[in-house]
């Protein structure tokens, strides 16, 4: 089975299709064109024969023993008339030359229906209209016959005919040279865009579509395709980024347990020592397990495949909860920990996921702030929105970092480092948003940090609130 051939490219199919609108249009315009001239010379015939009976009505001359005749003319002229006058009776009483010379035999028929109106008959193959009325000539009725041949009419209605059909497929050649031409002008734009497209690989995301008009729709189209290659950049930065941070934190636990397990084999030793060097590799583990589960936390939040529980969620005792939890870490670096309480805001959310969120803000909060400093969590309502804020004492975020703390692997932010995945402040803000709220950073006074989580108030708080106003 042979498939229809299709243009494949888009040049051609344009073409294609301005020719074939071109063929339509142009067979319609021809059409109308050969319908208006026929009806326009079928009224021409018409009115000229009309004139004719009125001539030969008023222009006969009588000779003197009572004959008929008409100024005929040159009977092979165009404007000779033909012409027969006929008695009531059916009698011929004259007919010109033009009359003899091109006889219609239907017309003696036709003398006793004369009505005044025109009539098609065959002649020689060729139609002629005959008009016959009556009219009084000399005082005698008579009637009288006039008519044309419609050769004439059809010759050039032939010639018409044939200069629009030879000139069809001339307009529609020159429609399609000049469609192709359009458009391949048109979409030149396009071509030099596949080919710089073409050329870009993914080590060469910074190049970007070249762009001749940008209020054109190619023009919007490159703009477009040049965004989304800016993303794609910044996206594969961001992998590269992470994927080498992936590495290094996965590479120095494992290089620790391995040092340590070496170092522990290299000679004999007591079961004291055998159980430190086992303890220190544990730690090695649990630090390496963390930050596996961290990592798993962020790709599944990626790809949004933690679903989450939605509950009432009341402030004051997750901040409570959490302050017991990471009590014990704030001590060991003789730390003060308070939860201050201005109100009793509720949320509706996942109260594991919030719990995660707060545990790192504060847990960040217990790393960078130094011996003897002071945490605060601070549960309050405003504006009709529950907010939980983290407040320490430590040094706060470089200048100029803000923007790029809550980056995964980001471990910069601080005016300390000390060890840690860089992983806590993006969990924090992807478990904040993901309860549909908000984590905000606030230097405090040039010395300490502020994380605010806002969070919208659960829908029975609000309506209390309501009531009680």
């Amino acid at each position: 089975m042979r498939t229809r051939w299709v243009p494949r490219t888009l040049r051609v199919r344009l073409t294609a299709w301005h020719v074939g609108v071109m063929v339509v249009v142009l067979g319609i315009y021809a059409s109308v064109v050969l319908l208006l001239v026929t009806r326009n010379a079928s009224a021409t015939i018409d009115a000229q024969i009309r004139s004719d009976f009125r001539w030969a009505a008023e222009m006969a001359q009588q000779g003197p023993d009572g004959s008929l005749s008409w100024f005929e003319g040159d009977e092979w002229s165009e404007d000779s008339p033909w012409l027969q006058v006929w008695s009531p009776s059916g009698h011929l009483i004259y007919r010109t030359r033009v009359a003899r010379r091109l006889p219609v035999p239907e017309s003696e028929a036709l003398v006793a229906q004369a009505d005044g109106q025109i009539a098609s008959v065959p002649a020689a193959g060729v139609p002629f209209r005959l008009l016959g009325g009556r009219a009084t000539i000399g005082g005698e009725p008579v009637v009288i016959q006039v008519g044309r041949s419609e050769a004439l009419m059809r010759q050039e209605l032939r010639e018409l005919a044939l200069v629009l059909l030879l000139g069809l497929p001339l307009s529609v050649a020159a429609a399609g040279v000049g469609g192709y031409v359009l458009a391949r002008g048109a979409l030149a734009p396009l071509d030099r865009m596949t080919d710089r497209a073409r050329a870009i690989t993914a080590d060469r995301l910074h190049d970007r579509l070249p762009i001749d008009n940008p209020d054109d729709e190619l023009g919007r189209l490159a703009a477009v395709f040049n965004d989304t290659l800016g993303r794609l950049e910044s996206s594969f930065q961001q992998m590269r980024r992470f994927t080498s941070n992936v590495s290094h934190e996965l590479r120095t636990p494992l290089t620790a347990i391995r040092s340590v397990g070496e170092v522990g084999l290299r000679e004999p030793r007591d079961a004291d020592a055998y159980r430190a060097v086992i303890g220190s590799m544990l730690e090695d583990t649990d630090r390496l397990t963390c930050l596996v589960d961290r990592l798993l936390t962020v790709s599944r939040a990626e790809s949004g495949d933690v679903p989450l529980v939605l509950n009432t969620i009341d402030l004051c005792d997750l901040a409570d909860n959490v302050a017991a939890h990471l009590g014990v870490l704030a001590e060991e670096k003789q730390q003060s920990m308070t939860v201050e309480r201005a109100g009793n805001p509720t949320c509706r959310g996942d109260q594991i996921v919030l719990r995660q969120a707060v545990i790192n803000l504060v847990d960040n909060a217990i790393k960078y702030t130094p011996v003897g400093g002071e945490i605060r969590i601070r549960v309050s309502e405003s504006a009709g929105a529950a907010v939980l804020e983290v407040i320490d004492t430590g040094p706060g975020i470089r200048p100029g970092r803000e923007t790029r703390m809550f980056d995964r692997f980001d471990r910069g932010g601080r005016a300390d480092e000390p060890d840690g995945s860089g992983l806590g402040l993006s969990i924090a803000k992807w478990a904040v948003e993901a309860n549909l709220g908000q984590l905000s950073y606030e230097q405090v006074h040039g010395h300490g940090s502020t994380f605010r989580i806002t969070l919208p108030v659960s829908p029975a708080a609000a309506a209390a609130t309501s009531a009680s106003t």
